[in-house]
């Protein structure tokens, strides 16, 4: 099958827990997690599917249990079997899975740890945006709580801004939270297209691709987001999976 190549998609993933029921794998970013409208290119889904041929072939299944942003990268949860995918949808209804993430944001907190539980809701509700999945910060929206801790702080230089390097835990499941809680506090994620301050280079990305008037804007391809942790219950005990920083975000850091 010949796919459309809108982006320079990274198409591999690792595997970093697996049992007959489950499995964990580390997503690349930018790779979407499972197809989605008209899009012509290869997915997290594909790949797993291909991995797992011989188990599809003998009735097990294909269950993403949470889905990352195609720009977000690390832990994935995978239900092989119709049993697990029930156990583990539970399990998330239930808030019983605790993650974790590494973001490497722009600015140098002055604080060591800070906790927002600012509600969020989707911005064209109360104000104009040209981004329809736009998220923000409003007294209107749903409960949300996210806790950052700062890891790592590296001065600005080569016309680079200051970083920190946080690491995050979210407490709930809003779509863009981190991101949102993030920008809202002062300190964006390095390359995010939406929350990083103009809306413009999101636009611009969608009409034009990446261009170099982009990097020196956001200095890189992807926002700097990954998923470090994992703990969900499994077979009745609990289960935790770890993922390193990628090496492009790393990289930041040096």
């Amino acid at each position: 099958m010949s796919y459309d190549m809108p982006i320079a998609v990274q198409v591999h993933f690792g595997v970093l827990y697996e049992d007959d029921d489950v499995l964990v794998v580390d997503k690349a970013a930018p790779l979407l997690t499972h197809p989605t409208g008209d899009k012509n290119e290869p997915t997290l889904w594909h790949g797993v599917r291909e991995l797992l041929a011989y188990e599809l072939a003998c009735g097990g299944q294909v269950s993403l249990i949470n889905r990352l942003d195609r720009e977000t990268s690390g832990i994935t949860l995978i239900a092989k079997t119709a049993s697990a995918a029930r156990e583990l949808g539970k399990a998330m209804q239930n808030r019983l899975l605790r993650k974790e993430y590494f973001a490497v944001v722009q600015g140098a907190p002055l604080w060591d740890y800070a906790c927002c539980d600012e509600p969020i809701l989707r911005m064209e509700e109360v104000a104009q945006t040209r981004i329809h999945v736009r998220q923000c910060c409003h007294e209107n929206g749903k409960p949300c709580c996210t806790e950052f801790r700062v890891l790592q702080r590296v001065p600005a230089h080569d016309g680079r801004p200051a970083l920190a390097l946080l690491r995050c835990v979210p407490h709930t499941g809003r779509l863009h939270q981190i991101r949102v809680h993030a920008s809202y506090m002062g300190f964006p994620l390095l390359g995010d297209k939406i929350y990083g301050g103009d809306e413009h280079n999101y636009l611009d990305f969608i009409a034009h691709g990446w261009t170099p008037a982009l990097a020196n804007r956001l200095h890189i391809e992807r926002h700097a987001l990954h998923a470090c942790s994992l703990t969900f219950p499994h077979a009745g005990q609990e289960i935790t999976v770890q993922s390193p920083l990628p090496p492009e975000l790393a990289a930041l850091l040096l």
